[in-house]
C-alpha cells in the first residue's frame, strides 16, 4: 500500500511520490539550544521518527536534516527583544559557547534514550553563517529585501504567494497600510534576513557583513542550510504546528524568491501540540516537563514513547501522570505478553511480511503515520498463540522496527510481571466476559486476580496489569 502522508500545503492526505525514485529529502525543524527541550518538544521528534522510520521501510534512501539553532532566534519568536542563546547565557553565568554545547549535547542524549534515529545532517547555524550572508545578498540583488534601521528586512509585496500556506488573511492589515509599523519596517509582515547590531555596542555573538557587523535572522538559517545539504527542491519538510504562521512561512517566502522555484518543498507535516491542563507546554512561562524530570520520577523514556504512540500526531496530546502511568502499564504489560519470543529465532523476514496481521499494520503506517491503530495490530499479534512463535517473533520485531519500542528486547524481571497459567487464564476469560459486556462476571474475575496477587486496570490498549 502506498504511503499517504498530510500535506499542510495543500491541506489533504497525499500518496507520497518523491522528487527522485528510491530517495527521500527531508528537513526537520531542530532545537534552540538555550535551554532543555520539554516533552512537548519531543513529541514533534517521536512523530519525525516515525516518518523516518515508514520511508525505509517503504525502501526509501532518506537523507535527513535536523538543524541546530545556536544563534538568531529572538525572544517571543519575533524580530525585536534579545536573543535566546544570550538569554540563556546569562541565566546561567556561563558563554553562549557553553551553552549551545551544554544542551545540544542533552539534546541528542534525549533522543538516543526514547530510540530516535539519528539524523543524516545536524548542521549549526552558526557554522553556516557564510551560506546566510550569500542568501541574504541574492534576496537584495533580487529586489525582494531592504535594509532597514537594524539589519536587512524581506518585503512581503515582493511576494504575492505569502499568505497562501498559513492561510492568513492580511486584509485587516491593508485598511491600516497607510500607518508605517513602528519599527520602521515598509510593511507589517516583514521579517529580518540579518540584524546589524546597535552602534556602540558589542552582542556576544556577532559576525562581520556587507552591512556591518550582526547576526542572522531566525529563519534564514532553514532555507540556506536545507539548500547546502538537499538541494534546491525536497520533499519533506517537518516541524510543529506553531512554525506554520510565522517561520516556515518566512521559509518559503524567502527560498521560492531567492531560487525561483514553486513549490520549493512538496509536503509539509506538522506536529499537535502536547497540552497540560492549562494550555500548550512551554518554557516561556519557566515551568515544563523534561524527559529526565520524568525518568527522575521512575518512568523509562520508552513509556513516554509508548505514551506518544497512543495518540495520531495530528491530534492534541494531553498529558497528565495518570496517562503516562497508563502507557508504562501498557508497555510492560505488552512486553510481558512476547517474553515467551525473547530468544526465538524469527522465520525470514519476507514470510513475515506476507502475513495479514504486517498487511493490517502497514495500512495502518501507510494511513498517514496512524500509530494507536499500528499499535493495536501488535497487541493483536501479542495475544495470537495460534501462530508459530518464530514467525510471531518475525513479525513483531518488523513491527517495532517502526514503533521503536524496544519490544524483544530482555527486560529485567522487575519490569516484567509473568502471569501463572492460572491467571493468564482468569485475564482472558475477563477480556472475554467485558467483550460481551458481561459486567457482574467481569467483576468477579478482578477480584479473583486481586486475591492472587494482581491489580487489573482496564486501558485503550486493553487489560493492564501489576504485581500488588
Amino acid at each position: 500500500m502506498t504511503l499517504n502522508l498530510f500535506n499542510t500545503r495543500t491541506r489533504r492526505l497525499e500518496a507520497f511520490q518523491p522528487l527522485a525514485p528510491g530517495k527521500a529529502g527531508l528537513y526537520t525543524c531542530g532545537p534552540t539550544v538555550y535551554h532543555d527541550a520539554h516533552i512537548g518538544n519531543l513529541r514533534t521528534y517521536v512523530f519525525e521518527d516515525l516518518l523516518v522510520r515508514a520511508l525505509r521501510l517503504d525502501g526509501y534512501a532518506v537523507t535527513h536534516v535536523c538543524n541546530i539553532t545556536d544563534v538568531g532566534h529572538l525572544v517571543g519568536d519575533a524580530d525585536a527583544g534579545e536573543d535566546k542563546m544570550e538569554q540563556g547565557a546569562r541565566r546561567e553565568s556561563r558563554s553562549v559557547w557553553d551553552i549551545a554545547a551544554h544542551y545540544t549535547a542533552l539534546f541528542r542524549r534525549d533522543l538516543d534514550r526514547l530510540n530516535v534515529v539519528p539524523a543524516t545532517h545536524w548542521p549549526k547555524a552558526t557554522d553556516h553563517i557564510a551560506e546566510q550572508i550569500a542568501m541574504v545578498e541574492g534576496l537584495l540583488a533580487k529586489g525582494h529585501g531592504y535594509l532597514g534601521a537594524d539589519g536587512v528586512y524581506f518585503d512581503v509585496q515582493t511576494f504575492p504567494r505569502y499568505a497562501e500556506f498559513a492561510r492568513k488573511d492580511l486584509s485587516g492589515q491593508e485598511a491600516g497600510a497607510r500607518v508605517a509599523p513602528a519599527d520602521g519596517k515598509r510593511n507589517h509582515e516583514d521579517f529580518a534576513l540579518w540584524k546589524t547590531s546597535p552602534p556602540g555596542s558589542r552582542r556576544l555573538m556577532e559576525w562581520d557583513s556587507p552591512w556591518g557587523k550582526g547576526f542572522p535572522g531566525w529563519h534564514i538559517e532553514c532555507s540556506a542550510m536545507s539548500l547546502k545539504y538537499l538541494g534546491e527542491r525536497f520533499d519533506i519538510h517537518c516541524g510543529g504546528i506553531d512554525h506554520i504562521p510565522v517561520h516556515h512561512t518566512n521559509e518559503i517566502a524567502q527560498s521560492e524568491a531567492f531560487l525561483g522555484v514553486h513549490p520549493w518543498v512538496n509536503v509539509w507535516m506538522h506536529g499537535e501540540f502536547l497540552v497540560l491542563d492549562k494550555g500548550k507546554m512551554s518554557k516561556t512561562g519557566g515551568e515544563f516537563l523534561t524527559l529526565q524530570s520524568l525518568v527522575d520520577k521512575g518512568f523509562d523514556a520508552l513509556d513516554y514513547r509508548y505514551f506518544c504512540l497512543g495518540t495520531h500526531y495530528r491530534a492534541p496530546l494531553t498529558f497528565s501522570f495518570e496517562g503516562l502511568d497508563a502507557a508504562r502499564s501498557g508497555r510492560t504489560n505488552l512486553k510481558a505478553r512476547l517474553a515467551e519470543l525473547q530468544g526465538v529465532v524469527p522465520a525470514p523476514h519476507a514470510e513475515a511480511l506476507a502475513q495479514p496481521l504486517w498487511t493490517r499494520f502497514w495500512e495502518a503506517v501507510a494511513a498517514d503515520l496512524n500509530a494507536p491503530r499500528a499499535l493495536a495490530v501488535v497487541w493483536e499479534t501479542a495475544k495470537d498463540t495460534s501462530t508459530p512463535p518464530a514467525l510471531r517473533a518475525a513479525l513483531v520485531a518488523a513491527m517495532d522496527a517502526w514503533l521503536g519500542l524496544d519490544l524483544l528486547k530482555a527486560a529485567a524481571e522487575a519490569e516484567i510481571p509473568a502471569l501463572g497459567p492460572e491467571e493468564q487464564a482468569l485475564l482472558d476469560a475477563r477480556a472475554a466476559t467485558r467483550a460481551a459486556k458481561n459486567w457482574a462476571e467481569s467483576d468477579r474475575l478482578r477480584i479473583e486476580l486481586e486475591r492472587r496477587g494482581w491489580a487489573v486496570k482496564d486501558t485503550k490498549s486493553g487489560q493492564a496489569w501489576e504485581r500488588l
